[in-house]
């Protein structure tokens, strides 16, 4: 009988040791796939932290070169405005400056070529062009068409005042 007991115990310790091994291999298992899922999330924030970073860099990047090409336009159009006004005064200039009326658009300038020696020889309607393309806008090409056509007339426009 004492040897069906020690057999018995034999079994049992057998039985634990198998059973204690087995859950210490999915113990092992377990915490190494809590492991690797931890270590995902963390490479997955660290790889989305990363990304919002050089994302907010472009973003700066690209907000100070549109603000830059901003700022080149602006000078380039201000640059223009101020030499159409001063383009009379310029040495290149065809005509006496005191003969050209500064209209702005759609036209530039008008000039009475001699009317300030007395003897107007002709009226020229004059286009200051200072970009690097130089090409007419839409409205001007209007104007300069019926400026060739001949559709261009003098007329007195008289007020009449209540007394």
């Amino acid at each position: 009988m004492l040897r069906y007991v020690v057999l018995f115990l034999v079994v049992v310790i057998i039985f634990v040791a198998w059973k204690y091994l087995n859950l210490h291999k999915t113990l092992d298992e377990r915490a190494h796939a809590l492991y690797e899922d931890w270590r995902s999330c963390a490479m997955e924030g660290d790889v989305r932290k990363r990304a919002d970073l050089l994302h907010r860099e472009w973003t700066l990047q690209e907000e100070m070169r549109i603000r830059r090409d901003a700022i080149g336009k602006s000078e380039a159009v201000i640059r223009g405005k101020v030499t159409e006004h001063l383009a009379p005064y310029f040495p290149e200039f065809p005509f006496d400056p005191r003969d050209a009326r500064f209209l702005g658009t759609p036209v530039d300038l008008i000039v009475f070529d001699g009317l300030s020696s007395g003897s107007l020889s002709r009226i020229v309607f004059l286009e200051v062009k200072t970009g690097k393309k130089g090409a007419l806008s839409v409205r001007e090409k209007q104007v300069r068409e019926c400026i060739g056509e001949g559709r261009v007339y003098y007329e007195v426009f008289h007020m009449r005042r209540d007394e």
